[in-house]
Order: C-alpha cells, then structure tokens, then sequence
C-alpha cells in the first residue's frame, strides 16, 4: 500500500482513497499494540527527526513511541535549545539537520504553513504536527480512525464540534477530513468563537448545544484556548459551561448515546465535566491508543515501509 502524497501537510484536498487507506493501516497496527512484544520492523535503518517549534506532551510522545514501535531511528529538536537561539535561521537549521541524512520530518510550529515552507527546504517526508491555528491532520485522522472504529464506518455519521472552532487547528482538520469522508458536521460554539464564512466548507452552524445533541451520533469537544485569544471572547467560563459544557445533566437529558470525544488537553469543569470524560461515552483514552496505531500508519505509508509480520 501506498499514498498518492509525498507529505501529509493538512487535510484540505487530502484524497479521500488516502485517508482510507491510513484507517485501514492503522487498524493492522493497533493489532500490533495488542501484542506482548510491540515491535515491528518496519521502518529499521530509517531516520525521523521531531522538529518541536511548540510545546507538546501527547503528540510528542504518540509520535516517539509511534516511531519506536515501528524500529525507527528518532531523534528530537527542541527549538529552545537550538541553535535558533543564537541567531541561525530556520532554513540554516533545518537543511543542517537533513544533511546528516534524515528520512522524515515531523514538525510543530506555531507559524501557519511552516511544514510546507520546510518542504522547499529539504527532501525528506514532512509530516505536519500542529502549524499555528491552521491544520493538525494526525490528530483528525486518529479521530476519525476512532469514529471508524466504534461506529464502522464515516460517511453519513452525525458529528458536532463544540467549542472554540476559531483557534483550533484539530477542528479544521477534523471538517476537511469528515466532509471530504462523507460524514455530517455540525460546529457549535458562541459565536465569537466560530470563524465567519466557515460553512462554506460545508458544514452547518447551530448555537444550541441541546439541539446539536439530539442530534449527533457523536461530540468532538474541544479545549478554551486562552492563550490564543488575547482578550476573552466571551463573558465568564461559568457562562460558557452553562451554555456549552458537556455535564452529566445535559447529557441524561438526551435519551441516547452519544459517543464523547476530546483531542485533549481537558478542561475540566469547563468544557467538559470530569464525570462525562471518564464516564462510558468517552473514548477519549482509545483516541489516545488510536493517535500511536494511526502515527504508526502515516510513517509506516509515506517512508514506505517493509511489511509487519
């Protein structure tokens, strides 16, 4: 199997076919994390640097561990402790590291369109890992493989977004991905936390959280993000869980299941009651497994990997 990309920079335009095949991929390798020896040797003799422009714990980690599992050979850049600091430039940086024969990259920056700048930089696999407040593709993936995985299949499934859509690169990948696989998407949010013109991308809009509920077969809830509004965008974090926080309360009132989802880091007591995210509609934690297999996946398809037996 292979992909019709060289890169995975975002997931707008992203072909559908490819998509399909990273889920199915990664199903083979969640397989793999069920086995008493989680190791493959996949990727043996290829070399993956992780270019973290931006803190992160989870993705770092899913994409390390994702990395070992499949016997690759990983090595981490930390800007905060790189020669960036003393004035090199960033194209300086990136074509010295690819001089010493690297296979792939895997970058976090909070710069819009970093990863396809790093393109033209250098000849390796990029692999986009969170740029600024536009795209976040592994974590829509492992989302999506998630949904597959719990409902079996994608197209026509009844997804609402909650939250703080202007700053969330998951919730842009996440609509690219889901429309372009078929599925329903619905954004839910105050309305200074949802972009303008963003229906055009094909989802729907509704400020009633109930009503999106009673709707939905399943909640991508997303995370307040302060640190990127500069000012609060709406009037206190008592008034926003009142109107758009997933309680126990809220959810007993909808006679149905309705699967949870969260890309983390929680809120708790904000976005989400610590009772629903730990409670039997979460499958917050198999996104986590699923976010290993699906990184497993996208690596093991770009670098064009030796068969796990």
């Amino acid at each position: 199997m292979s992909l019709q990309q060289r890169h995975l920079l975002g997931l707008e335009g992203y072909p559908a076919e490819d998509i399909q095949t990273i889920i199915d991929t990664a199903f083979t390798f969640r397989e793999v994390l069920d086995r008493p020896i989680k190791k493959v040797p996949s990727l043996q003799g290829q070399t993956i640097v992780n270019l973290f422009f931006e803190n992160s714990t989870r993705t770092r980690i899913s994409f390390e561990l994702a990395q070992k599992r499949l016997s690759a050979d990983t090595v981490n850049f930390s800007a905060s402790t790189s020669s960036l600091k003393k004035g090199e430039s960033f194209k300086d940086t990136v074509q010295n590291i690819e001089a010493m024969k690297i296979d792939a990259c895997v970058m976090r920056h909070p710069t819009p369109g970093a990863p396809l700048r790093l393109t033209e930089y250098v000849d390796a696999v990029v692999i986009n890992a969170g740029d600024g407040t536009h795209e976040h593709p592994t974590q829509a993936i492992l989302d999506m493989t998630s949904l597959h995985e719990k409902f079996g299949y994608l197209k026509g499934l009844k997804v609402g977004i909650i939250g703080d859509i202007s700053h969330s690169r998951v919730a842009l990948s996440n609509i690219h991905g889901l429309i372009t696989m078929g599925a329903d998407v619905t954004l839910c949010g105050p309305a200074t936390l949802i972009p303008p013109h963003i229906e055009e991308l094909g989802v729907k809009i509704n400020y009633n959280l109930d009503e999106v509920m009673e709707w939905a077969d399943a909640l991508n809830v997303l995370r307040i993000q302060m640190e990127r509004m500069g000012v609060s965008l709406f009037p206190s974090v008592r008034e926003y869980r009142s109107l758009f926080g997933i309680t126990t309360e809220r959810l007993a009132k909808h006679k149905k299941e309705i699967v949870i989802m969260h890309p983390g880091p929680m809120n708790r007591g904000v976005e989400i009651e610590s009772a629903v995210a730990d409670g039997d509609q979460a499958i917050i934690l198999d996104q986590v497994l699923n976010g290993v297999a699906s990184r497993m996946a996208i690596l093991y398809l770009l670098l064009g990997g030796k068969a796990e037996s």
